[in-house]
């Protein structure tokens, strides 16, 4: 296991590195820092816009901006944002719990959700009820998530008033976020449950506990869901990966002081060390989840762990 843990870890960091480099090198396709700093000042001139740079770091070569901002990770030290020179460390310790809480929530939601659906789809198979479930988590699956957060925010806050629009001021702000991603998640989490139970309810260790007079939860949830749990650990390890990377619009709908607001501002204004820091965190807690996954499959499945 040490060295299993070893080579991921390595792998991880490669990762890392490799991610960070390549949005280092493309934000800096997006123009000039110093440009978008003057863009309301009149009679610049090019020393100024020099000085500028020197005083940002950006005269400095690529290579060592890059691995100056790579440091930071090991110091938790990213330097200060471009705009308002604000530590960039205190902007991430600020978003990342948002953006966190945001995806186990939703995770929560679709899990919930997905599991009892996807196993009363795989029991009915080719009945009402599963052509019922199937036909819902298509519909489920065709919803854009900017769609389904505007729809929500029309209903349950304009119309309704029951939730708050946006910002993150309770437990009842997250309602609408986490069901927003969550109902997408569980569309294709119902159809992943239902295949793989199919294939697990024809097995003959499921005829032997129904023949031993177990009661259908047991043999359903006991037996039957932890045999078919390493796709959906899988599958599911990778939908909370793209979670944390990919709440840039729900964020932006329902004004979520997260990740994703904070990494658009940065685009939107060329923040160099804010956005690099942001991908790079993200990168890595990523590659974190999916190391956790892999040494899920040994607690789910000991024959995995024995190998």
């Amino acid at each position: 296991m040490t060295g299993f843990l070893f080579k991921r870890l390595l792998q991880a960091a490669f990762v890392v590195m490799v991610v960070t480099l390549i949005v280092a090198w493309a934000v800096r396709l997006t123009g000039d820092p110093a440009l978008m700093l003057t863009s309301g000042s009149a009679n610049v001139t090019e020393a100024d816009l020099a000085r500028i740079r020197e005083g940002l770091g950006l005269n400095e070569p690529f290579l060592v901006q890059y691995f100056n901002t790579l440091a930071g990770l090991f110091t938790w030290d990213f330097g200060r944002s471009f705009v308002g020179g604000t530590q960039v460390s205190l902007l991430i310790a600020s978003a990342l719990p948002a953006t966190l809480a945001l995806a186990f929530a939703s995770m929560a939601v679709a899990i919930l959700i997905s599991i009892p659906l996807g196993i009363r789809a795989a029991v009915s198979r080719g009945k009402w009820a599963d052509q019922l479930i199937r036909i819902t988590s298509l519909i489920g699956l065709s919803f854009p998530n900017f769609w389904l957060a505007t729809m929500l925010v029309l209903i349950f806050s304009i119309t309704l008033r029951w939730l708050p629009p946006s910002g993150m001021s309770g437990w009842q702000s997250f309602i609408m976020p986490a069901l927003t991603m969550g109902v997408i998640l569980t569309a294709t989490n119902v159809r992943l449950v239902r295949t793989t139970m199919l294939e697990v309810l024809q097995s003959q260790y499921i005829m032997v506990a129904r023949a031993k007079g177990l009661s259908e939860r047991t043999v359903l949830y006991k037996h039957a869901l932890r045999n078919c749990a390493i796709p959906l650990i899988t599958y599911m390890g990778l939908q909370f990966g793209g979670l944390l990377g990919g709440v840039v619009v729900v964020e932006r709908v329902f004004n979520w002081p997260g990740m994703g607001s904070l990494a658009f501002d940065a685009v939107a204004a060329r923040d160099y060390p804010v956005l690099q820091s942001v991908i790079m965190v993200l990168s890595l807690l990523i590659v974190s989840v999916n190391l956790l996954v892999d040494i899920a499959y040994g607690l789910v499945d000991p024959r995995i762990r024995t190998e």
